[in-house]
């Protein structure tokens, strides 16, 4: 009787953890290629602004902002910078070449590997 309760016990406790698990993996967008996108980061502009409710997503040319819920505003950033980057992202060779407002070069990236090239073709749709 008492190997039944702990068993039950455990095997509760257990599918919680998994649970959890799982709800948090659903909740957290795909992996981004951390040196590509970290040079990138400096001309998105999107940017998370702190705020007693959780997030709130801040388009730094217009100063409008927008507020997801909680467990929607990862999603909701990716999908601003997508948008962004298809307008203002061209890959040229073994560059990326960022452009402005009136599709003039701002900056130029260099693309080190062929995985930084596919995550660049996968997240912004180049």
């Amino acid at each position: 009787m008492w190997n039944v309760k702990r068993g039950l016990f455990f095997g509760v406790i257990f599918a919680f953890l998994v649970l959890g698990m799982l709800a948090m993996q659903r909740a957290t967008p795909p992996q981004k290629e951390h040196r590509i996108y970290e040079a990138l980061k400096v001309y998105i502009p999107y940017k998370f602004e702190k705020r007693i409710g959780g997030l709130t997503i801040v388009d730094t040319r217009t100063g409008e902002k927008e507020k997801p819920e909680a467990a929607e505003v990862l999603f909701r950033m990716d999908e601003l910078q997508q948008k962004w980057g298809h307008k203002h992202l061209v890959i040229q060779g073994d560059q990326v070449i960022v452009l402005g407002e009136n599709n003039q070069t701002v900056a130029k990236i260099f693309i080190e590997t062929p995985k930084e090239r596919a995550w660049l073709q996968t997240f912004f749709g180049l």
